[in-house]
């Protein structure tokens, strides 16, 4: 699994010059943000994920080309034990980020933390397609991108070269977190990481943590699917 720290980087440097263009694409001197804001930015907000979609895209192209297959590399289906451990450290990482951010509300106020997918909800209006597809992303799509990323790719390359396993916990659990790019939120993010990195590490498979980060994004998920149906 050498090859992972390629397509490591790969994704994340692909993820920053997609998301480059398409903020170019969107700003305010192009044509394409001022035929598509209005009435409706639900297919714009959606190009908001295209970026996201390489995090897991490129470790599954690094897989088939010089790996044996997504379920050898990553143990991508999860089985029964999988199942239990991801729902646990899932939950476990919800409790703690609610906890986190209590502290941080407390310490910082309600103006200091920002909420991206409510950001993202306000923007795709009232149009509930659009925020069923959010939610949808939001439960499935990002945990299995970012997780084939993290606890995937990453992981396994650090596993090549013997490095320890609570550093690579520690490790993979920062770059969760930097690569959200919310700073207010970055030590709940540092917790949730730290939980769903634990689900890997206990079954030594990328599905439990795939688990786990849907588990910890139900919630949000849930909250997106009651407002499409309100």
């Amino acid at each position: 699994m050498h090859w992972g720290f390629l397509t490591f980087f790969a994704a994340v440097g692909g993820f920053y010059l997609v998301a480059l263009v398409l903020g170019a694409l969107l700003s305010g001197d192009s044509g394409l943000v001022s035929a598509t804001s209005t009435p409706d930015l639900g297919p714009v907000v959606l190009l908001a994920f295209l970026p996201n979609l390489l995090l897991g895209i490129v470790p599954m192209l690094g897989s088939w080309r010089w790996g044996a297959g997504l379920r050898v590399d990553f143990g991508i289906l999860p089985g029964k034990r999988e199942l239990v451990v991801g729902l646990a450290c899932g939950g476990f990482a919800l409790l703690a980020a609610y906890l986190v951010n209590l502290i941080l509300l407390a310490a910082r106020g309600q103006d200091e933390v920002r909420d991206p997918l409510a950001e993202l909800s306000r923007l795709a209006g009232d149009e509930a397609a659009w925020l069923v597809a959010i939610a949808l992303f939001t439960v499935i799509g990002a945990p299995l991108t970012e997780e084939l990323l993290l606890r995937g790719g990453l992981w396994n390359a650090l596993e090549h070269y013997r490095v320890p396993r609570y550093a690579i916990l520690g490790l993979t659990a920062l770059v969760f977190a930097f690569l959200h790019e919310e700073p207010a939120r970055t030590p709940a993010l540092i917790v949730q990481g730290l939980a769903i990195g634990a689900a890997r590490m206990i079954t030594g498979r990328t599905s439990a943590s795939i688990v786990a980060h849907a588990a910890n994004n139900l919630v949000p998920a849930l909250a997106l699917l009651q407002v499409a149906a309100g």
